[in-house]
């Protein structure tokens, strides 16, 4: 007897829509895609229950007459791949033809369509079963209506969230399609409201209706053009985060996805500038030959197979680095961002300063180095090496230099300890005024309060700022072969708990490329020969103790460069200067000098902001004159 039979049709269209339409949303990006492909300009949506009541879409696209209308609803019709070599280099959204057969298969679907040159036709099938087209009224384009949506498989209905949940997923894919396609203007209604309304518009414009005042008003253009790879978009500054990674936007070749390689790309970016369990903002946007990228690997074809991965997550990463080497205080100029997306809403923080430019990157495209995670990036600085841009800055010879006027007094607190390696006293000239303006006063022994050109009052958290120009440094020295380290006179015995002891002994030899010299005493002691030059002259107990504890969080198949940069950010830590230390006016200068000179300053190597900008409005509104 035979066992084994053919699925009926239907049945195995309501099998193939439970990949392809897991809830309404995906319905709507769907029917949205085709509209796209079908040349639309407009596309109008509307959501009635969340979309499991009604689904309607209307575009203006080309559309369709009544043999084409017939074949629509067959699975894998299509006319998007004309021959079968086509799948290896696929340009537009569609392409499996599945999309209407799988939603014909578990819902009332309707198709109304006209050609420019024709007449409209109706086509309507209900749970699989397919009625004949048959004439109807309607303008060019096409109109398809969703109505009772999983009817015919109740068990999948029954796992939908509420209808607001639903129509929230709903109207985030079509915002996705929308920045992807700014010149196509898009209207959605949701139980009867207007939830989105986009006329035409450019790239830049359309970045500025989706991505709100905040995106606006704290960002940095991202640019890169490699062989056969192209990309733009801009990047949120670090002090911009969110709690999940709803707001990044990931297009290639026009076509939104949630690529985890492209994903992955963005955390290595952004990683010691972000604090943790945080998600960076960003709209990026890559083009590459349609053969060089696979997108036929998921149903939802939200992600993607690249022919060089390791191409593209490394030209990703260097472009998102270079867009956010600024030091302290710089922003994008109005030839890098237009003034759509670079102008801070009303009652925003201003970021920028009139008058200042970022540093010109000097990049070559498509550079590559040996160590992504310490890339030499220093073409990048607008002083040139490392050494110039963190010399420290001093007042001229001659008659002192105006001094603020503001006079606060100093609560009783530890003396200025010895010189920092980076603020020691070097005289190279006049101090200028940058971004983050003069020193007005250190307050509570641990900010520095000073006054921009603008008149803004800028507010340093001291450690936060030098510990990322300790970071950077460490990275330089890092790419020019390993930390410069500092012999002690007397070697240091510091006694640990076993188990620390022998982390810290498994990874000498990487402690050593940071400087760090250490070797086994016998018991639990470790000798310590040398430290890094950049630390000055600090107790190494903590500092081996903390050290341990980050080495604890470490697993065997934690990559060399995840190690390097949790050890430089806790080297860092410790070889910065600390809340509670007074600075000399001179030092408090140079630290702000540094900041501006140093990529990545606007945030410590935790994430956490290194300072804070009060421009006058916000202080017209703390007195009531607004």
């Amino acid at each position: 007897m035979d066992r084994i039979r053919l699925l009926s049709a239907t049945t195995a269209d309501r099998i193939a829509a439970g990949e392809v339409v897991e809830r309404p949303a995906a319905a709507v990006k769907e029917l949205v895609e085709n509209a796209l492909d079908a040349g639309a300009t407009r596309i109008a949506v509307s959501l009635e229950g969340g979309g499991v009541s009604r689904i309607l879409v209307i575009d203006d696209g080309h559309g369709m007459g009544p043999s084409d209308l017939a074949l629509c609803v067959e699975r894998h019709a299509t006319s998007k791949l004309p021959e079968e070599a086509a799948l290896f280099r696929i340009a537009t959204l569609g392409f499996r033809g599945e999309a209407l057969p799988s939603i014909g298969a578990v819902a009332r679907l309707s198709i109304t369509s006209r050609p420019p040159d024709g007449e409209a036709w109706r086509i309507e099938i209900e749970g699989g079963a397919k009625a004949a087209p048959r004439p109807a009224s309607g303008a060019t384009g096409t109109r398809i209506e969703v109505r009772d949506l999983f009817f015919a498989t109740p068990a999948r209905r029954k796992f939908l969230k509420s209808p607001a949940t639903e129509s929230g997923h709903a109207l985030e894919a079509v915002k996705r399609l929308a920045l992807a396609w700014p010149q196509v203007g898009f209207q959605m209604e949701v139980e009867g409201r207007i939830a989105l309304n986009l006329a035409p518009s450019d790239r830049v414009g359309r970045l500025a209706a989706l991505l709100g005042p905040d995106f606006a008003g704290a960002h940095v253009p991202v640019s890169g053009e490699w062989p056969d790879l192209r990309l733009d978009g801009f990047a949120a500054l670090p002090t911009l985060t969110r709690a999940t990674a709803a707001e990044q936007h990931l297009v290639v070749n026009r076509r939104p996805v949630r690529d985890p390689l492209l994903r992955a790309a963005l955390r290595v970016a952004y990683r010691d500038l972000i604090a943790p369990m945080r998600h960076p903002v960003a709209a990026l946007f890559l083009e590459l030959p349609p053969e060089l990228v696979d997108v036929n690997v998921h149903p939802m074809k939200t992600e993607l197979r690249f022919r060089d991965a390791a191409q593209v997550r490394g030209a990703l990463i260097s472009a998102l680095r270079r867009g956010l080497a600024v030091g302290a205080g710089e922003s994008p100029t109005e030839d890098e961002a237009p003034a759509a997306i670079a102008a801070p809403a009303p009652g925003m923080r201003d970021w920028s300063v009139p008058g200042w430019r970022p540093p010109t990157n000097g990049f070559a495209p498509g550079q590559r180095f040996a160590n992504p995670g310490f890339y030499d990036d220093r073409a990048e600085r607008p002083l040139g090496g490392f050494a110039e841009t963190l010399a420290p800055l001093t007042p001229p010879p001659g008659p002192a230099p105006h001094q603020p006027s503001l006079h606060l007094p100093r609560a009783p607190g530890p003396a200025a300890g010895p010189e920092h390696p980076l603020l020691a006293p070097t005289p190279v000239g006049e101090i200028a005024e940058g971004p983050l303006g003069r020193p007005l006063a250190q307050l509570m022994e641990t900010y520095i309060l000073a006054e921009a050109p603008d008149g803004g009052l800028i507010l340093v958290d001291q450690h936060a700022a030098h510990e990322r120009l300790t970071h950077e440094a460490f990275k330089a020295q890092l790419v020019d072969g390993g930390v410069r380290s500092q012999p002690l006179l007397l070697p240091a015995v510091v006694e640990l708990p076993a188990l620390q002891a022998a982390r810290l002994l498994e990874q000498a030899e990487t402690l050593a490329s940071l400087g760090l010299e250490i070797e086994d005493f016998g018991g639990n002691a470790l000798l310590v020969r040398a430290l890094p030059a950049l630390l000055g002259n600090p107790d190494p107990a903590p500092l081996l103790r903390d050290l341990a504890a980050e080495l604890a969080e470490w697993e065997e198949t934690t990559a060399l460069e995840r190690r390097l940069d949790a050890a430089v950010a806790r080297l860092a830590c410790h070889g910065s200067i600390r809340a509670g230390r007074r600075l000399g006016p001179a030092e408090m200068a140079a630290l702000l000098r540094q900041m501006e000179a140093t990529p990545r300053a606007n945030t410590c190597s935790h994430g956490r902001p290194t300072w804070l900008r009060f421009g006058k409005g916000e202080f017209e509104k703390l007195f009531g004159r607004k």
